[in-house]
């Protein structure tokens, strides 16, 4: 029985994932960048695709609503653009609709290199906007349209740009709409300092005659795109898409909702829930009243060259007496998949932070770096001594592993005697092995343990480098200015392949031939690999080579007195 067989095999399953996990990084999509020059009109939506994009009151129909060219509807009139500057955010929105078109997040560069130009989550370009509107229940031959303001109406507004200013914690965006018969609506963005959450309220004031019956909706609709997730176990990137929180089977559970599933017809009521689109490290997401009931509900809308994907939720009908008022609220959340902030706003939005099958792993680690980032003040310290943690929680079952490690080391020469002499029988061979290592209680297995130990903790801290946004562009010192991307001086990856190689000659030698040129060669091929990996999780190898290499030369030393 060959003892390296096993760990020679994990080593190759786990150098696999390492040359795929390289691939996926070289082919992940880039950050996007605000653009540099400044749009004053709104460009409109594609006349052949906004026809059937304006849910209706019925929450099962299948047919939507068609706006009209009255003078409460533009189907194919720009609106103009009103900018919004917050120190978190910076909003472009239209008056058509009260649409917002264009999102700019100004603390969050899109790399250490270019600290001046934010990342954009909403995106004209991308088709990618939030809409939310009103709809009325029609009566006879009355158009919905007329009565309530679809993302297709014209809103007016004082101002074309509103600014959060020194001393102000809040900043009011109010914009106007009525239809002429008494029926007015005021859409509010009401925005708060240091949040990237924003909310969002419709005040129907009915000064008609008669009871108005409408409701909200509020949708997210994107253009052009494939959702990226899959890869060896389970994806080496978290899921980028749709997503909502559905109730199910007594339950409530994160669901991903596939661009590529858009042909099925969503249409749920849920108490609460949420609806988002995921990038990586970003996300946009409809939040109603977690006590409200809503319908979710999808729609595709084809087009040539440009399909666009809409997930949405809308109210219950509203009935409004004449004179009366009512508003409408809701939240909308566009920036960082900070954890804690989305658990605050909605049950399971922090799902969204998405660490794939390695969950369990990586949801630990994380709140411990946390700790010790909140001890240390630095991510590249936090991680360091995360690795000790836990080493120290490890080390017991190391040491016996280490331990069993030595004595196969100091008994290498009467094990290599001992395949001589049975060469030509394996079936011999075999047995006396088996002998010698119940007599010398040695398990075979048992350089596998570290491996395997190092295996899971090395992926969860893989996922949690690529999906924190916490960790991304983290300093640690000197030229490491961003922990979630490779050295640029390769200087980590060099000394973990020297601590690999000198971890190797503490180790028992292998007796196959063929195995020992592959392990000799492991320290070459790794070094190489982990030149294109986030020099955090680097840092993290090198750091637990180093302990592993003290307590394994302390335990050859003073156990078992291998010199």
């Amino acid at each position: 029985m060959d003892q390296q067989r096993p760990l020679l095999y994990l080593t190759l399953v786990f150098l696999g994932f390492m040359i795929w996990t390289a691939w996926e990084q070289d082919h992940a999509p880039k950050p996007v960048s605000a653009p540099t020059t400044t749009v004053t009109n709104a460009s409109s939506s594609n006349p052949a695709v906004n026809a059937i994009d304006v849910p209706e009151a019925s929450a099962g129909s299948s047919t939507s609503t068609v706006p009209t060219n009255t003078s409460n509807t533009a189907s194919a009139t720009n609106g103009s653009i009103i900018h919004v500057k917050t120190d978190t955010l910076h909003f472009e929105i239209n008056t058509r609709g009260g649409d917002i078109e264009q999102t700019a997040l100004p603390t969050y560069p899109v790399s250490i290199d270019e600290q001046d130009t934010p990342v954009i989550i909403l995106d004209r370009a991308k088709q990618y906007s939030a809409q939310s509107g009103l709809g009325h229940k029609k009566v006879g031959g009355q158009k919905g349209s007329d009565f309530a303001p679809n993302h297709y109406a014209n809103y007016s507004a004082s101002s074309a740009e509103y600014t959060l200013k020194d001393g102000e914690d809040t900043l009011v965006v109010p914009l106007t709409w009525t239809n002429g018969n008494g029926i007015t609506v005021t859409k509010r963005y009401i925005f708060k300092r240091g949040k990237f959450d924003v909310a969002v309220e419709h005040e129907v004031d009915n000064a008609s005659s008669a009871i108005w019956s409408g409701f909200e909706y509020r949708q997210l609709r994107h253009g052009p795109a494939e959702e990226m997730t899959g890869g060896i176990f389970g994806g080496v990137r978290a899921y980028i898409g749709p997503a909502f929180y559905d109730y199910d089977d007594g339950k409530y559970k994160y669901e991903k909702f596939k661009f590529g599933d858009f042909d099925e017809k969503l249409s749920k009521k849920i108490e609460g829930g949420w609806a988002a689109m995921l990038e990586h490290y970003f996300i946009s997401a409809w939040i109603p009243p977690q006590t409200q009931n809503n319908t979710f509900y999808n729609k595709y809308v084809p087009h040539d060259t440009t399909p666009n994907y809409i997930l949405g939720l809308k109210t219950p009908l509203v009935d409004l007496a004449p004179g009366a008022k009512h508003t409408f609220k809701s939240t909308f959340y566009v920036g960082p998949v900070i954890q804690e902030d989305l658990k605050q706003l909605a049950e399971g939005l922090d799902l969204t932070v998405d660490y794939g099958i390695f969950s369990f792993v990586s949801k630990p680690i994380f709140w411990l770096l946390k700790v010790m980032h909140g001890i240390f003040g630095n991510w590249g310290w936090a991680i360091i001594f995360v690795t000790v943690t836990i080493k120290i929680i490890f080390f017991y079952p190391s040491a016996m592993s280490y331990k069993s490690m030595a004595k196969m080391k100091k008994l290498s020469p009467k094990m290599k005697e001992m395949q001589a002499r049975h060469k030509n029988d394996p079936q011999a061979k075999q047995k006396a092995m088996m002998e010698f290592y119940r007599k010398e209680k040695i398990n075979p297995l048992g350089g596998c343990l570290p491996m395997l130990i190092q295996i899971p903790v090395f992926m969860g801290l893989y996922w949690v480098l690529q999906e924190s946004v916490e960790l991304r562009q983290a300093p640690w010192l000197g030229w490491y200015k961003d922990l979630s991307i490779m050295d640029p001086f390769l200087v980590l990856p060099l000394i973990m392949g020297a601590s690999m190689w000198f971890q190797q000659k503490l180790n028992p030698p292998q007796m196959d031939p063929m195995q020992q040129k592959i392990f000799q060669w492991l320290p070459v091929v790794f070094t190489v690999m982990f030149l294109f990996f986030p020099a955090g999780l680097v840092l993290y190898w090198v750091v637990n080579n180093i302990l592993s290499i003290a307590q394994q030369w302390y335990i050859n030393k003073k156990i078992v007195g291998d010199g």
